[in-house]
This record gives C-alpha cells, sequence and structure tokens, in this order.
C-alpha cells in the first residue's frame, strides 16, 4: 500500500473551509482530516475527537514537550496542535490527509515534510466574509472585528500556497477542491494573485 499525500489547507475565518472539506468527505473521497488538539472552549454542536481534541493547557504542553505536534499555534488566546502521530498513521493507512491550520502551521509543517501541498480556501470577497461571521452568531462584534483584521492579514500569504479556491458557489469550489486534490500537480486557471482577486471586490 503506498503512503497517502499530505494536503495542507488553509483559509481566514468564516471562508468556509470546514464545510467545504466535511462535504468532500461525505462523498466518499478516500480522504481522512487530522484532528486537532486545542485548549479552547468547545462550542454547540461540537464534539471531541471529532472536530478537535479539547484538552486543557496543561495537557497540550505535556504532548508538546514530547515533540507530539507537527506544528502549534495560539490563534485568539488559545493553542491548537496538528498531532504528528495521527498523521503519520493515517498516511501509512494509504489515506491522503487534510491539515486544517493557519499559514503559520503550514510552514512549520512544510519545515518536516515538505512533500505537503498547500492550498488556500477564499470568500469571494471581504463584505461576504464579515456577512458570513456575523450571520454565525458565535461571535460578538469585537470578536468578530479581530477577525476581519486577522483575515485581511492572512490572506496576504495565499500566495506562498501553490493552489487557492474561491468558495464564491459552494459547489464550484467544491468541484476545485476535489480536482486539486486528485491532481495536486495542476496548474490555477487564473495567474493573477489571489489576494488581488478578493480585494478587488471588497
Amino acid at each position: 500500500m503506498s503512503e497517502g499525500r499530505l494536503f495542507i489547507v488553509t483559509a481566514p475565518s468564516g471562508a468556509g473551509k470546514t464545510s467545504l472539506i466535511r462535504e468532500l468527505l461525505s462523498r466518499g473521497e478516500r480522504l481522512a482530516v487530522s484532528i486537532s488538539h486545542t485548549t479552547r472552549p468547545m462550542r454547540k454542536g461540537e464534539e471531541d475527537g471529532v472536530d478537535y481534541y479539547f484538552v486543557s493547557p496543561e495537557e497540550f504542553e505535556r504532548i508538546s514537550g514530547q515533540d507530539g505536534f507537527l506544528e502549534r499555534a495560539e490563534v485568539f488566546d488559545h493553542l491548537y496542535g496538528t498531532s504528528r502521530t495521527e498523521v503519520e498513521r493515517l498516511r501509512s493507512e494509504g489515506l491522503d490527509v487534510i491539515l486544517e491550520i493557519d499559514w503559520q502551521g503550514a510552514q512549520l509543517v512544510r519545515q518536516k515534510m515538505p512533500e505537503a501541498v498547500g492550498i488556500f480556501i477564499l470568500p469571494p470577497s471581504f463584505a461576504v466574509l464579515e456577512a458570513r461571521l456575523r450571520n454565525r452568531g458565535t461571535d460578538d462584534d469585537g470578536v468578530i472585528s479581530q477577525r476581519l483584521a486577522q483575515a485581511r492579514s492572512d490572506i496576504l500569504h495565499c500566495q506562498d500556497f501553490e493552489h487557492c479556491v474561491i468558495n464564491d458557489d459552494f459547489e464550484e469550489a467544491i468541484e476545485r477542491l476535489r480536482s486539486l486534490i486528485q491532481n495536486p500537480n495542476q496548474t490555477d486557471d487564473d495567474p493573477r494573485p489571489c489576494y488581488e482577486r478578493v480585494s478587488e471586490t471588497s
């Protein structure tokens, strides 16, 4: 059995990354998502071991001290980490593995696993991103403002990734993402930088 490939899928909060990946998995693709560890509180509808492994800061640091994470990051005062053991296990089973991490984490993973293929998910515009964050109903205005400011900074790094997918039409975005995973060596149709494509419609 050949080892599965590794994909890093990154997006600003509210771009629809998790929804796209969940839909792709539901369609029977031979994929697995590495479940991250986090110290943030569990949100309504989330499940431990499905959405994240929810752990205390002390447990997180214990795992990190044993070199148990491929990468770790602090986002909005909470810690997130990608389990080295889980990624290696899934790939050894012949599954293509998706890491849902930020661009800083992507850089760290690439240092240890340079074969990883990066895909950046973008909203069609910052206005749409703000509407999606508000419609989620999980954050107050202050947190939303933080997330939007962070998104503008994060999206600058989309040009460091091999591919970008603009999540405007959900079905089109799904098909584009599936195509990239099946054939990660293809080139993007539009050569303009992803950041410019989003900023033009802000």
